[in-house]
């Protein structure tokens, strides 16, 4: 094996490394575009029981293929408060489990119908090249993507084939466990990626190779990708909350301890694998892919009742942290699933709106009091407002990016709500000058007025409180209500404008008080406006 059949080799093992991993790509990304409410609603169920979260787990990564992507919306939602803890822990063990799906693909390989399923690489990018209809282009590239991961593989196997004897000879006399496992640990961290290791590892058994004496050695490396499948994940805790780094210290400590238990059964019996897989299976490949699986699901049944432990070690290694940044939903992991991140935009929305309310709120209180050393107040409040409605508009610009068409219109609607909402902040300031001019003519309104406008904030916080709810659970049976609520506050503008014009005629009100108390109204009547604005935003 001379200079150019070395780089001919390496070149073609990179290549077929890389079109396995843009199969993979297209396969992740477009499946889980497709599954996004299936994904919605797997992530809704969580619950107490653990076996519901090892499932919820397992099927999200199997669903998009990806632990890494499954245990990094794992490690999002733990750090915004939406799961605890506990509930994460047994995720990330089912997510171990689902991932084991990639090698089960990855080990049809050995079966001479691949060949064919490689032609599904052409179909589908013409599948993607004739049709417009997003849904369609989308399992175009599901086709392509499933047809490219076998044509990735197919190249790998070829490579190695055609330098079978030379390769062999170098494999065959590395047999160190520790320098197999370290090395499985040091490759998957090096691409971010324990299914392209376990796939270049498939492929090698096609075609015809093994490591060592082909006992143990390959499931040396098929543990150490195990271990560093968890930088994914520590990387994105980076920064995150206290609990989002536990969760990414339990993930650690699962395929640590699990790797530690099954690295002394293969030490302490060398013939393993030809003992239990060698003998179940006649494919390398699939005796490979049913280790992993094997694996994974093992430990999960080790560790699961043992999970309140991880959490308890957990917190002993990442103590609390004495200052947390404030509390946002807008997790930029989600990202990695925009149906997700919608789902959490609105949600900030929502507390944008609690912002803009807060703000209102202080200004109306002060106004009745006649105070305006308020007015710092509720000018910090409405600053708080404006800086949260620049952070969910920055996100928006992101999800934008990441999101498909039909994902499109809701990030539109996001855009359009945070307008809306900043309309509130508005008339909470308007409410500070018509302190001040309370204040500086020494005007007073009446108690009838007074308790009019009472009344009509009372009923702007009810339609807040049912629009909210429309907001956060899609239940759009409530806008008969929220426009019921809303022809009430109209209803009051008018009757509370008359009463006043009344009251001025009769003497009982100052017509000096006009100017301020119309505003006044007709500012209420708007609030309830821009909010009726955002619920009819979701039909």
């Amino acid at each position: 094996m001379n200079l150019q059949d070395i780089l001919f080799f390496i070149v073609k093992l990179i290549a077929g490394t890389g079109v396995f991993l843009v199969g993979v790509h297209l396969l992740t990304e477009n499946i889980e575009q497709l599954a996004t409410n299936k994904i919605k609603e797997l992530f809704g169920k969580t619950a107490g029981k653990k076996l519901v979260n090892v499932g919820i787990g397992a099927l999200t990564t199997a669903l998009i293929q990806s632990s890494g992507v499954t245990t990094v919306l794992i490690v999002g939602f733990v750090n915004i408060g939406i799961i605890t803890l506990s509930q994460a822990t047994a995720m990330i063990m089912g997510a171990n489990i689902g991932t084991t799906i990639t090698a089960q693909i990855a080990a049809l390989s050995a079966f001479p119908i691949t060949t064919y399923i490689q032609v599904l690489a052409g179909l589908g990018i013409l599948t993607t090249m004739m049709c417009r209809k997003e849904k369609t282009r989308q399992v175009g590239f599901i086709l392509a993507g499933l047809g490219l991961i076998f044509v990735g593989l197919s190249i790998m196997s070829d490579s190695m084939k055609a330098n079978r004897d030379t390769i062999q000879l170098i494999f065959e006399n590395v047999t160190n466990p520790f320098l197999l496992f370290f090395l499985g640990i040091a490759l998957t961290a090096l691409v971010q990626s324990s299914s392209a290791i376990t796939s270049v590892i498939i492929a090698m058994s096609v075609a015809g190779l093994r490591i060592g004496t082909g006992g143990n050695e390959m499931l040396f490396i098929i543990l150490g990708t195990n271990i560093g499948s968890c930088v994914t994940a520590l990387m994105s805790s980076f920064g995150a909350a206290t609990n989002a780094r536990r969760a990414s210290m339990i993930h650690l400590m699962f395929n640590t301890f699990g790797s530690a238990i099954f690295m002394v059964i293969l030490l302490a019996f060398p013939g393993f694998m030809r003992a239990t897989f060698g003998r179940w299976f006649a494919s390398p490949a699939t005796q490979i892919a049913m280790f992993h699986t094997f694996f994974n699901l093992i430990c999960t049944v080790i560790f699961l009742p043992l999970s309140e432990g991880f959490v308890m070690i957990s917190q002993k290694i990442i103590p609390e942290a004495k200052t947390e940044e404030a509390f946002t939903y807008l997790d930029e992991r989600m990202l990695l699933t925009p149906a997700l991140a919608i789902e959490q935009l609105k949600k900030e929305t929502v507390v944008l709106g609690d912002c803009a309310m807060d703000a209102f709120d202080t200004a109306y209180r002060a106004f009745c009091r006649k105070d305006k050393s308020a007015a710092a107040q509720v000018r910090e409040k409405i600053d708080k407002a404006q800086e949260k409605s620049n952070q969910i508009m920055a996100y928006v610009i992101k999800t934008s990016a990441v999101a498909g068409e039909s994902a499109e219109k809701e990030v539109s609607i996001v855009h359009n709500n945070v307008a809306d909402i900043m309309r509130i902040a508005e008339i909470a300031d308007n409410f500070v000058k018509y302190t001040e001019r309370l204040c500086d003519n020494q005007l007073s309104l009446s108690e009838t007025a007074a308790t009019g406008t009472n009344e009509m904030v009372d009923t702007i916080h009810k339609l807040f409180q049912f629009t909210k709810e429309l907001i956060l659970t899609g239940d759009l049976s409530l806008l008969p209500h929220i426009d019921s609520i809303e022809d009430k506050i109209d209803n009051y503008r008018k009757n509370l404008i008359d009463g006043h014009i009344e009251r001025v005629n009769t003497g009982v009100c100052t017509p000096a008080i006009s100017s301020v108390y119309i505003n006044m109204v007709s500012n209420l009547e708007r609030l309830g406006d821009h909010i009726t604005y955002v619920a009819h935003s979701f039909e």
